[in-house]
């Protein structure tokens, strides 16, 4: 499969491939050869929902595949309810595109579910970038559900959007970082991926519940080079958990920006990109 490389995110197509009689979307842009780094994204997010800064930082020097999981977006079939499901989902599309070794980049829920592919196939994964996201188990996770709901409360309330409110403090720097993000999420105005529906939604929320209910994760036996990165007042992931996730994979590193939340890396976007190359550079 050839990865386009002269496109940036904005206009990169939306291809399909058949995983175990399913179709999965995904989009792949950046130069042919190397180990490619594989996107996961976060809770009711679809392709749309990734910061072209980031994937066009990291496309220009390195293959980039995101994908929508089993059941979001424009994939078949239904989201599980849980994040060891969307491991081995993710797991079956690395490869069914034919790959046999990846770098994984996954933020919030899509770092939940990076941790499941490195504890189920570890074979396949060279190096993990872990964003936004915990452990199972990490305190405060179980309660996503409660934080989501006040959020889109306020979005309701306010007619904005509810990241807004998740992802960034809400001081001055924190509200221009929010419009900004959201911004340049509407770049792409052509060949939109399809929204996220009610039954992934649910799904998601009782997956992310589950796994704060969960008993750990040996995560000792990640022993692939790990970036853990995060905003130092995360409401969704407790920064805490970062810390613990850091400290309990042997061979991780972790970076934490300053006021910032669950977007932090969206939000210091011109460093962390840099940070990630070094890292899969190493």
């Amino acid at each position: 499969m050839k990865a386009t490389e002269s496109m940036k995110w904005i206009d990169v197509p939306t291809r399909t491939i058949d995983v175990g009689g399913v179709p999965f979307a995904y989009r792949e842009l950046g130069p042919t050869g190397g180990v490619p780094v594989v996107f996961l994204h976060h809770l009711m997010a679809v392709l749309d929902d990734w910061d072209p800064r980031i994937i066009d930082g990291i496309a220009a020097h390195r293959r980039v595949i995101a994908f929508d999981n089993r059941g979001v977006g424009a994939s078949g079939g239904s989201v599980p309810p849980d994040v060891a499901d969307m491991g081995r989902d993710a797991v079956a599309f690395i490869r069914a595109m034919g790959l046999e070794k990846v770098d994984l980049l996954g933020f919030s829920l899509g770092g939940g579910v990076a941790q499941m592919v490195a504890l189920q196939a570890p074979e396949l994964v060279r190096r993990i970038i872990l964003a936004g996201t915990g452990p199972r188990g990490g305190g405060g996770i179980k309660e996503i559900n409660k934080v989501a709901a006040g959020a889109y409360v306020k979005s309701a309330l306010t007619l904005q959007d509810a990241r807004t409110f998740l992802f960034f403090p809400r001081d001055a720097e924190g509200k221009r970082a929010a419009k900004d993000y959201l911004a340049r999420l509407k770049e792409r105005t052509q060949n939109l991926d399809e929204k996220i529906s009610l039954q992934a939604r649910r799904a998601q929320l009782k997956a992310i519940r589950a796994a704060g209910l969960h008993a750990p994760d040996d995560l000792s036996v990640i022993t692939q080079p790990v970036f853990v990165a995060n905003g130092d007042h995360d409401l969704m992931v407790a920064s805490s958990n970062s810390a613990d996730m850091a400290r309990r994979i042997p061979n991780a590193r972790l970076k934490i920006y300053p006021n910032s939340g669950h977007g932090g890396v969206f939000q210091h976007h011109r460093d962390f990109v840099p940070e990630v190359l070094e890292f899969l550079n190493d």
